[in-house]
């Protein structure tokens, strides 16, 4: 009887990694999709870029240093998972202002956790097949230059106490990060 129910759980981790393997395969094609969707989210929160922040925006010195050593592509997915952690993040915080468009910010909130679970079972699935450690000093090192990025940001809404100027500046801002992350997305692909 045990033997019969540890074939079973034998079977159902073997069918689950398939699954996640083939989850990755197709991973370059979803976040291409993902990131067109968002940036039309963003877009339609709330319209035009409004003329009274033209000039807190050179406030906003954004350093984005995540040229990371991405030769192994679980640190390329590592990588998109945590900006696209970061991002919920920051939009998570029930603090953007009331004259967005709410329903978008549900619907790209979504967008985003959907697409990080699929990079989250996707990097355990790579991680237990090819025993690849999670805490390596180059994993360590993409969190932590994303993570200090994101603190950036983070610090500049409390500076600025969530002012819808504050929020557009981030609101044009986070379009570069879907930049990286596609060229991260075609480093996979290749």
């Amino acid at each position: 009887m045990t033997t019969r129910c540890l074939l079973h759980v034998c079977l159902v981790l073997l069918f689950s990694t398939e699954i996640s393997s083939r989850l990755c395969t197709m991973l370059h094609f979803q976040q291409n999709k993902v990131n067109k969707e968002s940036l039309e989210l963003l877009e339609k929160v709330s319209g035009n870029f409004p003329s009274q922040c033209i000039n807190e925006r050179a406030a906003f010195k954004p350093t984005l240093d995540v040229q990371l050593s991405v030769s192994q592509k679980e640190n390329a997915k590592l990588a998109i998972q945590e900006i696209l952690q970061e991002i919920f993040n920051i939009f998570s915080k029930n603090l953007t202002p009331s004259a967005w468009d709410g329903t978008s910010i549900v619907t790209f909130q979504s967008g985003l956790y959907q697409q990080i679970q699929r990079l989250e079972a996707c990097l355990r699935a790579q991680m237990e097949k090819e025993l690849t450690n999670p805490e390596s000093e180059d994993h360590q090192l993409t969190r932590l230059r994303v993570k200090k990025y994101f603190q950036g940001i983070d610090a500049f809404l409390k500076e600025k106490q969530y002012s819808l100027c504050a929020w557009e500046i981030i609101r044009v801002e986070i379009p570069r990060c879907f930049v990286l992350i596609d060229k991260l997305t075609r480093r996979l692909s290749n």
